[in-house]
């Protein structure tokens, strides 16, 4: 019977202690969180008068095995009353704009919108998509996104439309980011298939099998393009908190970061600032970095691919504008580099979620993302950079981007340090070189998070899930 120590109570340890608590082989799960706080960077302030603003991840997306996945657990939760959903229907999924020569352009859709040439873009983006089936095969094992859709589907729209794309999804540079791990749908598409529309439209290969509960069988029903939650995304995590506790299996710790990790004999034990903790399996939600700190001099090749692995800091502010102030219904729009390096998009969140406004009076909340990978652009470097420059920066860029002249009523800045990790090109080789240490050296330790197999909140559950479950079927290591 095992005790398993869970590091990091961040939304992906939280998860892994979660899907523990439903394992025979696991009698005890001790996680342990270094702030005061579970969920990581799922975090929302309530107002006291209803509003909510999210400084993190805002919708999650019902789509796939890891999206039915994460919506079963919501199921389990009980938080099924408390979704908001947005549907492919809705103007929030219809309408995405790019920012681009000081000009916001609807991004094209359907049919009708590839047939016709919509600026920013010089041609109809059909002749990207025909061409792109007779593109040769890429040779090599993997390569930056940039250089992939260059390739296959041309310059200008991996300048602007995927430069944007990887600001906004990864706040980094597609010219040095992965391919191969960020968009790992698309690579094997054109490693199967020869052609990534071939590929999505006859399928690449095997996805994990998980069988859709009842939310997840509403959710096509009802079409979802993404879904959040009454009260903000951070319901989730404290859910999962709730939960942990009245299991009776689980010690949850806050402010109790680890300062060493050690193989012992017969287990790990864990030094922590008042104690030691021993424990016969790890699973480490912890940043790479984060990780790479606190072992032993004993699992140097581990800790010296772990610290390859670059994280970026994104200057996240929420505006609120009194009355109707937008110019465009849509999602939010999206900056390529070349526009403007420290402000990456502004999501417009009153639109896809208005439920989340205050009930009185109507007021229109958007959030401004700046930095990234660009850091640097948006006020100095991050010492010296204050969160009332990056509100000046933010309320000007949605002055000269959206023509709103009103000053907010309402504004909140946090600086989310080293949040996004960056899969730059050879990630994959270097996350399998990982594994195969732990493998071949028989370390009970797992890991899981954003850090390796993907960045979205569903594929952080996703990878506690598995971890947790390899535990369970006696695979004594690698997630």
């Amino acid at each position: 019977m095992k005790t398993v120590a869970v590091l990091g109570g961040g939304i992906a340890g939280l998860a892994a202690s979660y899907y523990l608590c439903r394992s025979p082989q696991v009698t005890k799960v001790i996680l342990l969180e270094s702030s005061s706080r579970v969920g990581g960077w799922l975090s929302s302030t309530r107002r006291p008068d209803g509003a909510v603003f999210e400084h993190g991840p805002r919708g999650i997306r019902p789509a796939g095995a890891v999206g039915r996945n994460t919506l079963n657990m919501v199921d389990d939760l009980g938080l099924q009353d408390e979704i908001v959903p947005v549907s492919y229907s809705h103007v929030a999924s219809k309408n995405r704009y790019l920012y681009v020569n000081k000009k916001l352009h609807k991004m094209p859709s359907g049919i009708r919108g590839l047939l016709q040439t919509v600026p920013p873009f010089s041609r109809p983006l059909l002749f990207n998509l025909v061409k792109e089936i007779l593109v040769k095969k890429g040779q090599e094992d993997d390569e930056t996104i940039h250089s992939f859709f260059c390739r296959r589907l041309g310059k200008e729209f991996a300048d602007i439309a995927v430069d944007s794309l990887c600001r906004g999804v990864f706040a980094g540079d597609c010219r040095k980011l992965s391919v191969r791990s960020c968009f790992p749908l698309l690579y094997n598409a054109e490693q199967r298939r020869g052609s990534v529309l071939l590929g999505m439209m006859l399928g690449s290969g095997t996805a994990p099998v998980v069988p859709p509960g009842p939310l997840a069988l509403r959710s096509v029903k009802e079409s979802w393009a993404q879904w959040s939650l009454r009260r903000g995304v951070e319901s989730l995590p404290e859910s999962i908190a709730e939960l942990l506790q009245r299991s009776g299996k689980v010690e949850l710790h806050t402010d109790a970061p680890v300062k060493e990790i050690h193989p012992s004999a017969s287990d790990w034990k864990i030094r922590l600032e008042d104690g030691l903790i021993s424990a016969d399996h790890i699973i480490s939600a912890l940043p790479a970095k984060a990780l790479s700190s606190v072992l032993p001099s004993s699992c140097l090749p581990l800790t010296q691919r772990l610290m390859e692995i670059e994280t970026v800091t994104v200057a996240v502010v929420n505006l609120e504008y009194e009355g109707s102030v937008l110019p465009v219904e849509g999602f939010g729009h999206l900056l390529p580099s070349s526009e403007d390096q420290a402000v990456l998009g502004v999501v417009y969140d009153s639109v896809a979620f208005p439920q989340h406004n205050r009930p009185t009076g109507e007021t229109t909340r958007l959030t401004v993302m700046m930095g990234g990978a660009w850091f640097h652009r948006a006020g100095g470097s991050l010492g010296a950079v204050t969160q009332g420059d990056l509100l000046s920066r933010a309320t000007e860029a949605v002055r000269d981007h959206l023509d709103v002249t009103a000053a907010p009523i309402w504004s909140h800045v946090e600086i989310q340090k080293d949040c996004i990790p960056q899969y730059y090109e050879g990630h994959a080789q270097r996350v399998e070189s990982m594994r195969n240490f732990i493998k071949k050296e028989n370390l009970p330790l797992s890991l899981i998070g954003s850090s390796y197999d993907g960045v979205s909140v569903n594929d952080v559950i996703f990878s506690g899930r598995t971890a947790a479950e390899e535990l369970d079927s006696g695979s004594n290591c690698h997630n």
